[in-house]
């Protein structure tokens, strides 16, 4: 047997065994046959014999079947430990990762509450203990005809009990109630830090990195991850780790008021229930196809593809569907075992009190005490195959926002890095060597120098590597070899801020925020004051168009910009730029969206604006900038 191998194996606990020492010894065989021999009860265990992989598995397992629970049957043999990973495996890992997230660090009122959160807590386990006490008591008063005196002052103490236990197992007690209002600032500093610490690290990575996300998933993950941190905290302590504890102290309690026969049944119920909660969730993709989907709505209707669209998002919806069958019908046939394994329990329970009633050893409120104390214990059992789901999906959120978190910065601030010292805006390129993907250089051996207040125009063929030049020298990306410098200073060894801070780009793809054009423009400098954004719009020559809207400055622009057209959020783009003010200017294609006449007025306002700037300019043809 699994037990008696556990025993040969244990010299310890032999020898506490031949000691006298039954307690240890009994509750470690049961512990024991519950780790190694409950797994059978699981219908979707992957150790029955269908779930087994080659013919050698499936004899060895009838064999065993045939001869006895031996050490050959997989489903109790070493092989078998670890064949499925738990979604409690790594637990202490994982909330490892969590707890310095979580714990109010800093704030001594916030830890106060915390604190104050798990007293309550543990004031909610002895009030269940003597709430089924008190009621054994009323009725043995009732039974023996107490007085009236010592009845009502037990009465009202059961009810006061009660009252701060609340409905069943004190979902809705007073105490939890209090712990719950008390919690809720704990909950929103957590939830408050961890969107922070993601949001500023999604900032902090790479280009490259940006470029080859999906939005869709990224932002499922930064949503689900930060509130599965709260709800599995949530969770763990307040749901389950409560549910062990009461568990825990009525086998305690049964072992050594009643006797061990009752702790026994207690314990296996438990047991058995409990490992009929491995239960598992399905996912599925149709929320971030959905996301990609709508974010290339203008490329759908390009090529007519809407049909096709929801032909792939009926596609995922339906294997996600499939999925969710298979869950909710374990899951019919999983609380149909559990109620199997609850009536087992309470029938073996309540028959063996009775008999110990009948017999004269127990009184009636102790056949009373019985039944209220498994029905307290039940109770939040039938919730907690809802808590593992939730547990379980919490888990693969939360480790998909620790995939983020752990994301690593390809564009790091050098140790010790220094602010840029800005002087006159020299820039020189030496012997840069770049490229995106390894074994293709886009650009091999560029050398060249921009002096202050001159203007530079690349010209060439699309791929060429324009604007991987100012990618480079914005610092999106480090050279492969070579060096970039700015007044004598090499930009990787400055902090990035400082650089970014005397550059200013124009992209040749712009995108705005669904904000107003005022806030757009203003985003060049946040601080800056209605006259200064409409100074900057005068310069971008886009002021006239803007006042000619029905909310002029406040006209809102739409996600990414869509309302406006591709000159009009090219100007705003513009318009962002110069005010900004900043000493170095990048234009990558800056005009390429404007007619001829808009051009030239966009072309004269930079010239005067790059007068005493260094300018890059970056296009596919030279028009002739002064």
């Amino acid at each position: 047997m699994v037990l008696g191998g556990y025993c040969e194996d244990n010299a310890s606990l032999a020898q506490a065994w031949a000691q006298g020492g039954f307690a240890p010894c009994f509750y470690f065989t049961l512990l024991a046959f519950a780790a190694e021999n409950l797994a059978l009860v699981s219908w979707r265990s992957p150790r029955w014999w269908w779930g087994l992989r080659d013919e050698r598995q499936k004899v060895g397992h009838g064999q065993g079947a045939a001869g006895g629970w031996g050490h050959r049957w997989p489903l109790l043999g070493p092989g078998a430990r670890g064949r499925g990973r738990s979604t409690w495996q790594g637990l202490r890992h994982k909330l490892g990762l969590l707890l310095p997230l979580v714990w109010p660090r800093g704030s001594l009122r916030l830890q106060g509450l915390a604190l104050l959160c798990l007293l309550l807590l543990g004031l909610e386990r002895v009030v269940n203990l003597f709430v089924p006490l008190c009621y054994r008591n009323v009725v043995n008063e009732l039974t023996a005809a107490a007085p009236w005196h010592v009845l009502a002052w037990t009465v009202c103490t059961y009810v006061a009990l009660k009252f701060l236990q609340g409905g069943g197992a004190g979902s809705t007690g007073f105490v939890s109630n209090l712990r719950s209002f008390l919690w809720v600032r704990v909950q929103q500093f957590t939830t408050r830090r961890v969107q922070l610490r993601l949001f500023a690290h999604l900032h902090g990575l790479a280009l490259r990195w940006h470029l080859g996300r999906r939005t869709g998933e990224v932002l499922r993950s930064v949503d689900r991850g930060t509130a599965s941190a709260n709800s599995l905290l949530s969770y763990v302590v307040f749901s389950i780790a409560p549910t062990v504890a009461d568990i825990v102290i009525g086998i305690v309690y049964f072992t050594s008021a009643f006797n061990a026969w009752f702790g026994l049944i207690v314990f296996l119920c438990m047991s058995l229930y409990l490992s009929e909660c491995r239960h598992w969730g399905g996912g599925g993709a149709w929320g971030s196809r959905a996301v990609d989907s709508l974010l290339n709505f203008e490329t759908v209707k390009y090529y007519n593809a809407e049909s096709y669209e929801v032909d792939r998002f009926n596609a995922a919806i339906l294997k996600y569907q499939s999925s969710e069958w298979k869950v909710n019908a374990s899951l019919a046939l999983l609380n149909q075992t559990q109620n199997l394994v609850i009536g087992l329990g309470l029938l073996a329970g309540s028959l063996l009190c009775a008999y110990f009633v009948s017999e004269g050893k127990f009184q009636v409120g102790d056949f009373v005490l019985f039944g209220t104390y498994i029905i307290q214990l039940y109770t939040p059992l039938n919730w907690f195959g809802t808590y593992y789901r939730m547990i379980q999906s919490s888990f693969v959120d939360m480790e998909n926002m620790f995939d983020l978190l752990n994301e690593e910065q390809e564009v790091k601030d050098a140790v010790n890095a220094g602010d840029l010292r800005f002087q006159a805006g020299r820039v020189e390129f030496e012997n840069v060597h770049f490229s995106y993907v390894a074994g293709k250089e886009i650009l091999q051996d560029v050398s060249f120098s921009v002096m202050p207040g001159q203007t530079l125009a690349l010209v060439g063929p699309s791929g060429s590597g324009k604007t991987t030049v100012l990618r480079l020298l914005f610092r999106f990306y480090d050279v492969g070899s070579g060096c970039i410098r700015i007044d004598g200073q090499d930009i990787a060894k400055v902090r990035q801020a400082s650089l970014r801070a005397h550059v200013g780009v124009v992209p040749q793809d712009t995108v705005l925020f669904n904000d107003s054009i005022a806030n757009n423009i203003r985003y060049g400098r946040v601080g800056a004051t209605d006259q200064d954004v409409q100074a900057a719009a005068c310069a971008a020559d886009i002021h006239d168009r803007i006042l000619s809207f029905p909310d002029g400055y406040d006209t809102q622009v739409g996600e990414r910009g869509l309302k406006l057209s591709g000159g009009e959020k090219q100007r705003v783009a513009i318009a962002r730029t110069l005010l900004k003010d900043p000493g170095i200017i990048l234009l990558d294609e800056a005009t390429s969206a404007l007619d001829t006449e808009t051009e030239r007025n966009i072309q004269a306002s930079l010239t005067r604006v790059c007068a005493d700037r260094t300018t890059i300019v970056v296009a596919h043809r030279w028009v002739g900038w002064d």
